[in-house]
C-alpha cells in the first residue's frame, strides 16, 4: 500500500494516487494529502489505478476529503477505478457525491 501526491504544472489539479490497499493504515498519509490539497485551487483527483482493495474506512476518508474541500461545492474526481471499486461506490451511494470513472 502506498500513497503519493502531485500537483499539475499549471497548479490546477492536485492528484492523490493510491496503490495496493486503501484502508485505515493510510489514514495519516491521506490526512496529510488533503491538507496539501487545500493549498491548490482547482480539481482534486483521487487516482485508484493501482488500488486492489478498499474498505469502509477508505470511504470515510473520502467523505472527510469532500467535507474539507467544500462539501457539495467540492471539485473532486475519483479516477481509474476497477469495476470492483466502482461497485463499492455504487452500493454505498457515493457515486452520487463524487465524479467516478
Amino acid at each position: 500500500m502506498s500513497l503519493s501526491t502531485s500537483v499539475s504544472s499549471d497548479q490546477s489539479k492536485f492528484t492523490i494516487e493510491i496503490s495496493g490497499r486503501f484502508d485505515f493504515n493510510l489514514h495519516r498519509q491521506f490526512r496529510e494529502a488533503y491538507k496539501e490539497a487545500s493549498k491548490v485551487e482547482g480539481e482534486i483527483l483521487v487516482d485508484l489505478n493501482g488500488t486492489e482493495y478498499m474498505d469502509s474506512s477508505a470511504l470515510g476518508m473520502l467523505l472527510v476529503l469532500r467535507d474539507r474541500s467544500g462539501g457539495d461545492a467540492a471539485n473532486i474526481s475519483i479516477v481509474n477505478c476497477s469495476d470492483e471499486i466502482k461497485k463499492i461506490f455504487s452500493i454505498s451511494n457515493m457515486d452520487q457525491m463524487f465524479k467516478i470513472s
